[in-house]
């Protein structure tokens, strides 16, 4: 069974998902190419983070997280991660959906994040999802590793 939950960050379960995100993007991008936050950093008010979870015979076991930054009149995706062992299930679209519905739920009109072009996969969810390339938002700055995406919450009809 699969539930997706708010969590802390800096709970354990937390901070090793946080740490195994960081340690993925170590191997695709240089430190200076990375604008995560860390477990601290999304523990915040005006921050959630979700929380994927699965049984196993072990208990269970957390496997994915995301969280989402509430930045005024838009929302901010950051640190979706979906565990090596436990991809290629949609646990990853699940927690984006289910961010998606958090930000409609408190009417933010616009979801944006910042991105790779070398995290394929990543782009790949993102675009099937209707998220359209943009140009920088909020405190970031053009970058040549960076990419800049966004999708409007607002019925269209």
């Amino acid at each position: 069974m699969l539930l997706i939950a708010p969590h802390s960050p800096i709970s354990p379960e937390g901070r090793a998902l946080i740490a195994a995100s960081q340690a993925a993007l170590l191997e695709v991008f240089r430190a200076d190419e990375i604008f995560t936050m860390d477990p601290a950093e999304l523990d915040r008010p005006h921050i959630s983070f979700l929380v994927a979870q699965i049984d196993t015979p072990q208990g269970t076991q957390a496997v994915g997280c995301v969280a989402m930054v509430r930045c005024g009149d838009y929302a901010e995706v950051k640190r979706l991660f979906v565990e090596p062992a436990a991809r290629g299930q949609g646990l990853a679209r699940q927690l984006m959906a289910q961010l998606e519905d958090m930000a409609r739920a408190e009417c933010l009109p616009t979801i944006r994040l910042e991105t790779g072009d070398a995290l394929r996969a990543a782009v790949a969810l993102y675009t099937d999802m209707g998220y359209q390339v943009c140009g920088p938002f909020g405190d970031y700055a053009a970058h040549p590793a960076s990419l800049f995406m966004e999708k409007s919450l607002i019925p269209t009809g």
